[in-house]
């Protein structure tokens, strides 16, 4: 039998199939040019049925991957949210709540560097300006702290401070006429000059600490009291589990993976108010737990966590006070040192102690937490490393949740959050930690929904 005949008979077959076979008979002839012809002499009708079906099904592709990368990636914009609205740049912090969840007017002020110089979003030009402290008082301050996600009980101050950069893009402004009681963003316009300084706003004392000890996490020494007086215990019925952070008087911030197995606040309880587990003076119950909605159990990225206390933390200055959170383009130079705390194993499947512990670790840059010899690439942009490669100095089973702090410009910033590792202490396998720096805004979208 001739090619030819051999391919007639083959089609002639084909088009006697039922509707369901049309996509295998499609894709059996895309595979060579010859049969075509054929097919399309033979089949007729169905090829046009063929032809109109291919093109609905690549137009219905078409169009999801279109919704997907302009409406839900939102290149052009800004999302509301995972399965949110796609908005204008110029939709954010506007005064009008677009967004269901009212992200696009909730992270409308920010802070900037140790001098904690305010900012806000210009949404015209999408950039962040420094706002003039022209006209501005206590009030103004007060209510951005609140907007911020900050109980005005705690507030501290709004003074000024020098800015100065090479090339200034302006400053905002207070309207003539503005009012405190009003969302501030709505009331601020572009200047290109302040005739005073900027605004430096302070929204809670945090980062204070009374003392350093000399220095069991993996080759630490014990804390003296007072030392890191924002360090808490996250309990699960009355067993420490994880540690945790004080960053307002009703938040604590921790690592997501602390919940995979256990998930009602109800039988958690987070104390504080002292170094030695067995005599903490201070007990808090939980009402709330807030995973971060990008946490992935496999990779653990994006590890972190908020528990809201069931009644707010009464600070003490010695013994209890929130750390910060870090403002935007605080410098942490890497290879520099950080310290880490905890109540964790001393080594793997060791003890673990009942005073806390601390040690001092080096941040390592990526391209060394990922060499293959170290993680080998499982460190994330949502994650950093930090330790030491010669081994000894790590955190440990029960420090998950507790802090990486660095001490610039006098104060303790929260960097990263205790989150996963290769054993404890092992050489060339530095902890993993939380990049606190990547989910502040999200951290203050959740104090202000609360």
């Amino acid at each position: 039998m001739s090619t030819r005949e051999e391919w007639n008979r083959r089609l002639q077959r084909q088009c006697h199939l039922n509707n369901d076979s049309v996509p295998r008979a499609a894709e059996f002839i895309h595979r060579s040019s010859k049969p075509r012809f054929y097919f399309e002499k033979l089949c007729r009708g169905k090829y046009t049925f063929c032809v109109c079906l291919s093109m609905l099904i690549f137009l219905t592709v078409a169009s999801i991957l279109l919704w997907y990368f302009l409406y839900y990636k939102c290149p052009f914009g800004k999302s509301c949210g995972r399965g949110g609205k796609c908005l204008s740049t110029i939709q954010w912090c506007d005064g009008v709540q677009d967004c269901s969840n009212g992200a696009d007017e909730s992270y409308c002020f920010r802070l900037k560097g140790i001098d904690f110089l305010l900012q806000s979003y210009l949404a015209n030009d999408n950039v962040w300006l420094p706002v003039c402290a022209e006209n501005w008082n206590d009030n103004y301050g007060s209510t951005v702290c609140e907007q911020m996600g900050y109980d005005s009980e705690f507030y501290v101050s709004s003074t000024q401070v020098n800015f100065s950069i090479s090339d200034p893009k302006g400053y905002l402004k207070l309207k003539s006429g503005s009012s405190y009681k009003a969302p501030i963003q709505t009331q601020l316009m572009h200047s290109p000059q302040c005739s005073v300084r900027a605004v430096k706003l302070h929204c809670i004392e945090c980062g204070k600490s009374l003392a350093i000890s000399s220095g069991r996490i993996v080759g630490g020494r014990e804390a003296v009291k007072g030392a890191w007086p924002w360090q808490v215990s996250l309990q699960a019925f009355s067993q420490h589990m994880c540690g945790g952070v004080i960053i307002s008087q009703n938040w604590i911030l921790t690592a997501a993976h602390c919940f995979q197995s256990l998930h009602d606040p109800k039988i958690f309880t987070v104390t504080y108010g002292d170094v030695k587990l067995s005599s903490m003076p201070s007990k808090r119950s939980v009402k709330s737990i807030i995973c971060h909605n990008n946490f992935d159990p496999r990779t653990n990225a994006f590890d972190i966590a908020l528990v809201k206390v069931s009644k707010p933390i009464t600070f003490k200055k010695k013994a209890v006070r929130p750390l910060c959170l870090p403002n935007v383009d605080i410098q942490i130079n890497r290879s520099s040192q950080a310290w880490i705390t905890g109540w964790g194993q001393l080594f793997l499947h060791g003890p673990s102690p009942d005073t806390l512990n601390q040690a001092p670790v080096t941040i390592y840059k990526p391209e060394i937490c990922n060499n293959r010899f170290v993680l080998n690439g499982l460190v994330t942009e949502s994650m950093f490393c930090a330790g030491v490669l010669r081994g000894g100095v790590d955190t440990c089973q029960g420090d998950s949740g507790g802090p990486l702090v660095v001490n610039t410009g006098g104060i303790w910033w929260l960097i990263g959050v205790t989150s996963w590792g290769f054993g404890c202490g092992i050489r060339t396998k530095p902890g993993t930690y939380a990049n606190v720096s990547l989910v502040r805004e999200w951290i203050h979208k959740q104090m202000q929904d609360e």
